[in-house]
């Protein structure tokens, strides 16, 4: 019999507090599965969905994963211990005089990830400009190296006051600690940047991670390679070597990189999936012809929105479960609102919506075995969602269980509350909460949020989006396609990106340092293409070059791209961002950072995407009463691939498709783009 002959795919997975989606290209379109995840163990709602797609051969997996977010928000990482600076080993839990709730005299600050008796100190000075004042004898760091054996840990952090301008102390350090066989962080590696509160915790949370993630990667490619082994056997392919797995990561920053990488540094994948879908909604939006996007990804257990302003910018500072992290991550605001968050009544009898959420296990009550309301069951009571159009007709949501637990959960409440009353009191109140989270990054940060266009994606997004589109004054929606799956796709177009940074410090008046600054910007640039060197990546490299700026005596920075006009660009953005701008006075370039990027292979065809498995639907468009605004209502149903490109259409009206709904209002008109899109014209 001959063999068959075996293909190389690139299948991009993300996997979601509710669900993981797969996504990839097969002659020229998208193609998408959506499989339930499994908290307990995320690779193996991953291997299932590549059992659904059952293609033998080679692959490219590019991973969008929630294991580092989770770690840090259920504190369940590894025994770290931490070597620094003599006198700061209390830096970490001092932190900066900031206080997230000012008038909360009970707050309770966040517990740093390694406790006191983990944090050792050790005898060394380097002063600013980088020259060794002490360094500590060979006897202490041997007992240094006994003390933190003695202690037991399951990873180690290195964090020296100056190693950002002399990382030689460090280096001695690391040489000493490797021989007791457990993951190090040093800082100099990872953040070499000043600011040792930030540096040193964004140090600990790497090292935090990396027994974790080490473990979760391996375990995915072990079990990956499994499956296709099994495929390879089962549909007799090629040979062994046509079936191999090869394994890449997305970053917060909005780029992949290679397994090896996100294991040894898993603080730049805590906004892995997020990120990725900012990287799809601008893809999107810029095939139907937007540069100026608010990205909206409503998920099962979060929200997730950015701005984007015709790029895509990373920034430096970012706050993750309440501890900083310094590397570079997409400014992304994130709030708990999500299909699956919960509802309930606090002591005083108002309603709450989130940010607990009933995730994917038990998940709402209408997927069968939750009992707690959430905003899904909500849409469901109101209509809004369809029982026989979710997931393409492949999964039946149950309305009746929903209107029998949902009823009994009122009186247990002792509400009065109607159904319907009940259900549009919890999309109010999860609205609320997403458009104070896109004023966040809109109106906020100096943005007018009128002229930018509302992109919508995550299986919940549709099913608000019109509602805050209206209440920010937003003239346009889009729903790109395949919504559910955007963050997915996102991954999958994403270039390889890696970021390098470098503290100087330099004042400048009126003149930039271009000598200077070139050297050092050389210097950056030798190190990127040692590492993609390293680990084999190839392609043609695209540099990006921008400076951290302030005035003389700010505390904070505004991130500039490079030219020769940095110091006007500079002022520019200091009165866009803040309102005003001094002419004269004097300037501190900061911090140096470098992008380096190998574009993605993936290319897209034209024409409507499609999906894995045969449609269920059934002939519509048909109508349903739905709850819009307060009101009872006959709308339209669509299928979305049933739409014709270019067609007008109007509201009241709900579409459905395979990986999400859209609700479209009354009088409000919408049309599918030759891109593939829903466009809805909202003002």
């Amino acid at each position: 019999m001959p063999q068959r002959r075996t293909s190389h795919l690139r299948i991009a997975i993300d996997t979601g507090g509710t669900f993981t989606d797969c996504v990839w290209v097969e002659g020229g379109k998208i193609r998408m599965v959506k499989v339930f995840s499994t908290p307990a163990d995320p690779s193996q709602a991953i291997v299932e969905a590549l059992e659904r797609i059952g293609r033998p051969g080679a692959l490219t997996l590019l991973h969008g994963t929630t294991v580092g977010t989770n770690t840090l928000l259920q504190r369940k990482g590894a025994r770290v211990a931490l070597v620094t600076t003599a006198g700061f080993e209390d830096a970490i839990e001092i932190g900066r005089q900031a206080r997230p709730k000012l008038y909360d005299f009970f707050f309770d600050r966040v517990e740093p990830l390694v406790p006191a008796d983990l944090r050792f100190g050790v005898q060394e000075r380097t002063d600013s400009e980088g020259h060794a004042l002490e360094a500590p004898s060979p006897d202490e760091v041997g007992t240094l190296v006994d003390r933190v054996r003695r202690s037991k840990p399951e990873a180690i952090a290195i964090s020296l006051l100056f190693s950002f301008a002399n990382p030689e102390q460090e280096r001695r350090l690391a040489v000493a600690l490797d021989r007791l066989g457990v993951p190090l962080s040093v800082s100099h590696q990872i953040l070499p940047e000043f600011r040792e509160y930030e540096r040193t915790s964004t140090v600990v949370v790497n090292a935090y991670l990396q027994p974790i993630m080490q473990r979760y990667l391996e375990n995915l490619e072990r079990r990956t390679s499994e499956s296709l082994h099994g495929q390879r056997e089962t549909q007799q392919a090629a040979s062994l070597q046509d079936s191999q797995a090869r394994i890449f990561v997305m970053q917060s920053s909005g780029g992949i990189t290679a397994l090896g990488s996100a294991a040894r540094e898993p603080v730049r994948t805590v906004l892995s999936g997020p990120a990725g879908g900012v990287v799809g909604a601008a893809a999107m939006a810029r095939r139907s012809g937007f540069e100026r996007i608010i990205s909206f990804d409503m998920g099962g257990t979060s929200t997730d929105v950015a701005l984007l302003d015709r790029e895509i910018r990373a920034g430096s500072q970012a706050e993750i479960a309440g501890l900083p992290v310094g590397v570079p991550m997409l400014d992304i605001h994130t709030v708990g609102a999500g299909g699956g968050s919960t509802a309930r009544f606090d002591a005083a009898g108002a309603l709450r919506v989130g940010p607990e959420s009933a995730g994917a296990d038990p998940g709402p009550v209408c997927y069968g075995r939750g009992t707690q309301p959430t905003v899904t069951d909500a849409n469901l009571l109101l209509g809004r969602l369809q029982p026989k159009r979710f997931l393409g007709g492949e999964f039946t949501l149950d309305l009746e269980r929903t209107r029998r637990l949902v009823s009994e959960w009122l009186k247990q409440q002792r509400s009065s509350l109607t159904l319907e009353k009940f259900a549009a009191g919890v999309i109010r109140v999860v609205n609320a909460t997403m458009e104070k989270a896109i004023r966040v990054v809109s109106i906020e940060r100096g943005y007018d949020a009128r002229e930018f266009v509302l992109v919508a994606f995550g299986g919940a997004g549709g099913l608000h989006a019109c509602e805050l589109a209206e209440a920010l004054g937003i003239p346009r929606v889009i729903v790109p396609a395949l919504p559910g799956a955007l963050s997915a796709f996102g991954i999958l177009v994403s270039d390889v990106v890696k970021d390098f940074s470098r503290t100087v410090l330099w004042r400048a008046s009126n003149k930039i340092p271009t000598e200077r600054l070139e050297r050092e910007f050389a210097g950056l640039r030798r190190g990127a293409e040692k590492a993609f060197r390293d680990e084999e990546w190839r392609g043609a490299i695209h540099r990006q070059r921008s400076v951290d700026m302030r005035y003389r005596g700010q505390g904070y920075e505004l991130n500039i791209p490079y030219s020769r006009r940095l110091i006007e660009d500079f002022r520019r953005e200091h009165q866009r961002r803040y309102g005003y701008s001094y002419p004269d006075r004097e300037l501190e370039l900061v911090t140096l950072r470098l992008r380096a990027v190998i574009p993605s292979p993936t290319h897209l065809g034209a024409g409507i995407p499609g999906r894995v498995g045969r449609d269920r639907i059934g002939s519509l468009p048909e109508h349903a009463t739905v709850f819009l605004g307060g009101k009872k209502m006959k709308a339209v149903i669509y299928a979305r691939e049933l739409l014709t490109v270019g067609k007008k259409h109007s509201g009241p009206a709900v579409v459905t498709e395979y990986s999400a709904t859209t609700v479209v209002p009354p009088d409000r008109r919408f049309w599918l783009d030759r891109a593939g899109n829903l466009v809805i014209h909202v003002r």
